[in-house]
């Protein structure tokens, strides 16, 4: 973060507007140690972590031992928590991993360094929020997780430690607010499907076609750098994920990405030991087990990065949206095609 602040600044854009709540959490260097390590040890069984510390971070936030903002900004009630956790954290790390423990006040220093930088932007989010919502302002909320990495609704165990980040629900309580100040709740699909590091995913293409997919889309996490797992699109994840987060509006985005393909797929349902099923099993036992059936659609074969208006999209691609439209029960109001602003068609206004 304070990267991001020194990047910004040095570039003459000013930061006075960004606040940073009193109550995040805050990752400290025994949560990577221990993400880490925790993968290590997994081995085939690993979940596929950023091994950024998030995970273990919020074990500590349910754990009720986590260091939080209002933490970090006051050095005496930073020793005060450390000098409890820190102890705890070099017996995990040595006795269980056979790590090198931590040093309180070499942690203390660099925490204490950050807590000063940081400080200026601290504050009491939610009210800010509630008097910009009370002013008749738009407030966005941006996930950033996708809806199958929910701890809840997700492809249980392979999913993410954060509620806030990956669901609609959970982006409320983040930031402080309740469900009847939420208005409108948009969910982004890619026009075919992906996913970072391990866990069921029933269209994934293990074939050349799949290989396309990435370099064409350039699949790869942006934390990690590593390639992310193609698919085709997915109506069963999709239109779950859309029920469980009470999507009112759909963007469909990298439709270009498909534009060389003869003919796509779409999978339409499930078919688990013999029967066919339209919902999302709750045991990735089942969903490994899982055969997409599929739902064959003609490609357009023709550039649409130029393209500006809905009606001008090939009459093939018009179709493919549509489709998806009528399979996610949600209605599409933007569909990208390329990365820049200029490039998201707006189908039906938004805002």
């Amino acid at each position: 973060l304070i990267e991001e602040i020194d990047n910004l600044t040095s570039h003459g854009i000013g930061v006075g507007r960004l606040f940073v709540s009193d109550r995040a959490h805050v990752i400290m260097p025994y949560h990577r140690l221990l993400d880490q390590l925790d993968e290590l040890r997994r081995g085939a069984a690993a979940i596929g972590t950023t091994g950024r510390g998030v995970g273990p971070c919020f074990a500590d936030k349910v754990g009720r031992m986590g260091v939080r903002v209002g933490d970090l900004v006051n050095p005496e009630a930073l020793r005060l928590r450390l000098s409890f956790v820190l102890p705890l954290k070099n017996e995990i790390l040595t006795k269980v991993y056979g790590a090198e423990p931590l040093d309180l006040e070499a942690v203390l220093e660099e925490y204490d360094g950050y807590g000063c930088r940081l400080k200026p932007f601290v504050r009491d989010t939610a009210p800010i929020v509630h008097e910009a919502l009370a002013a008749g302002e738009t407030v966005l909320l941006e996930g950033a997780q996708g809806a199958l990495l929910d701890l809840d609704a997700g492809t249980y165990e392979f999913v993410t430690s954060s509620v806030p980040s990956s669901s609609a629900g959970g982006a409320g309580i983040g930031i402080g607010i309740g469900p009847t100040d939420i208005e409108k709740v948009v969910g982004i699909y890619k026009a075919y499907m992906t996913r970072v590091g391990n866990g069921p995913m029933p269209t994934e293409l293990l074939d050349e076609t799949g290989q396309i997919l990435r370099v064409a889309g350039q699949e790869f996490g942006a934390t990690t750098g590593r390639p992310r797992r193609c698919g085709w699109f997915d109506a069963v994840a999709s239109r779950y994920s859309a029920m469980v987060n009470g999507v009112t509006h759909a963007v469909l985005t990298r439709l270009d990405v498909l534009d060389k393909f003869p003919a796509l797929s779409i999978c339409v349902r499930y078919r688990l030991d013999g029967k066919e099923i339209d919902t999302l099993p709750a045991s990735v036992a089942d969903m490994q087990r899982i055969e997409p059936v599929w739902e064959e659609m003609p490609g357009w074969r023709r550039p649409t990065g130029d393209v500006r208006h809905f009606a001008d999209l090939p009459p093939e691609a018009r179709a493919y949206v549509k489709r998806i439209e009528e399979l996610l029960q949600v209605p599409i109001t933007i569909v990208s095609v390329g990365p820049e602003r200029d490039q998201a068609i707006i189908v039906n206004e938004l805002f």
